[in-house]
């Protein structure tokens, strides 16, 4: 049987770009010459040693020249990329006749500040950082297609195109949140991974509460978590996968952690550890603390015969919506109900006038709020 990709929500079906064809070009006056193809870096990784390089002589100026030497470019390329650095929130004072400084340490997710942190995790050794990128979630899924390894992780300090759950697109702001997916191939059938999904979410709540015990980090079903009824962070997961076995996993996080605010549309629905708590959180710890734990949570799952269990039960002792409250689920027509926990498999069981209903798919309303997708 063809694999296929799924989301939670079901089959996730990518539209192709089209390109623009048959463009007319204007003659040149002069020959045109067959430009010769070299190998070309990455504009995110002459970005990210630049910034290293200016970290490491953090105390003195560093001339524009020295910064082309070492990262094999020219002068005047370094001046733009010091001005993409800067539209990008990174503080460097000078410009090219007098070199360049940064002012303060950027709270960066770079791979080399985030390594020393996950030693002895699956999550170290292939860290693949983004100053802006379209989905993490896209770009981990297409690498674990082409064959990257367990354990890569994917992380952004911006997203132009971020996914939540079913159509939903995910609120990004540039260096504000955590933005971050891992591939991950387990040898699990395609029915648990709604379990792992859980597991992501108790990996984010053990990750905040390990910076901060006092936030009260509750749990909804299935892959958000939510802070006094408003959502900080969502989870999407998504498998290729046959019918008996998972070929791979992309778990993805969006954590909104230093937002000050919100756009109009989301401000009713949406908080972030900084509003909850009234001070910047640095997102380097934060995001070593949630691979710590989600290694220690998937490790768990792949290798103990009662994880699963444990996974549902604490779960459920930490959502305050999965038992005992009034929900509207938006499915095959919507129905109301009182929710009565989970089943075996993590599926959320609702009680409505006509009998036990268990919720597979789509959006579970809470009498008392909107639904919680940004």
């Amino acid at each position: 049987m063809d694999a296929k990709r799924f989301n939670s929500a079901g089959i996730v079906v990518r539209a192709a770009l089209l390109h623009n064809l048959g463009i007319k070009k204007t003659r040149r006056i002069r020959e045109r010459k067959r430009p010769v193809k070299r190998p070309v870096a990455p504009v995110d990784e002459h970005l990210g040693k630049i910034v290293r390089l200016l970290t490491t002589y953090a105390t003195v100026v560093v001339s524009g020249t020295k910064i082309g030497s070492e990262i094999g470019t020219s002068r005047s390329e370094v001046w733009r990329l010091v001005q993409e650095l800067r539209a990008l929130g990174v503080d460097i004072a000078g410009h090219p006749a007098t070199g360049y400084q940064l002012k303060s340490m950027p709270d960066l997710l770079l791979a080399e500040v985030l390594a020393p942190l996950l030693q002895g995790t699956i999550f170290g050794n292939q860290i693949h950082h983004f100053f802006k990128i379209g989905s993490t979630n896209t770009a981990a899924m297409e690498a674990a297609s082409a064959g990257a390894p367990e354990g890569s992780v994917f992380v952004a300090e911006q997203q132009t195109a971020g996914r939540g759950r079913g159509a939903n697109q995910w609120y990004s702001a540039r260096s504000a949140g955590i933005y971050c997916s891992v591939v991950l191939r387990p040898a699990l059938p395609p029915s648990d991974v709604l379990v792992l999904t859980m597991a992501g979410g108790l990996a984010v709540q053990a990750a905040v509460n390990e910076i901060d015990p006092r936030i009260p980090v509750d749990l909804k079903w299935p892959n958000d978590l939510l802070i006094q009824g408003k959502k900080f962070c969502g989870i999407l997961t998504e498998m290729n996968a046959e019918i008996t076995r998972v070929r791979h996993v992309v778990a993805g996080f969006g954590i909104n952690v230093n937002q000050a605010s919100f756009p109009p549309e989301l401000a009713p629905i949406a908080t972030s550890l900084r509003m909850a708590t009234g001070s910047e959180w640095s997102r380097v710890e934060l995001c070593g603390a949630l691979l710590k734990s989600l290694d220690s949570e998937y490790r768990n799952l792949v290798e103990k015969p009662d994880a699963r269990s444990s996974i549902l039960r604490r779960f459920q002792e930490r959502s305050s919506s999965v038992r005992g409250c009034q929900v509207r689920v938006e499915e095959n027509g919507g129905f109301e109900g009182i929710t009565e926990g989970l089943d075996a498999r993590g599926f959320l069981q609702v009680r409505t006038a006509q009998g036990l209903r268990t919720v597979l798919s789509g959006t579970v309303r809470t009498k008392e709020t909107h639904a919680l997708s940004h």
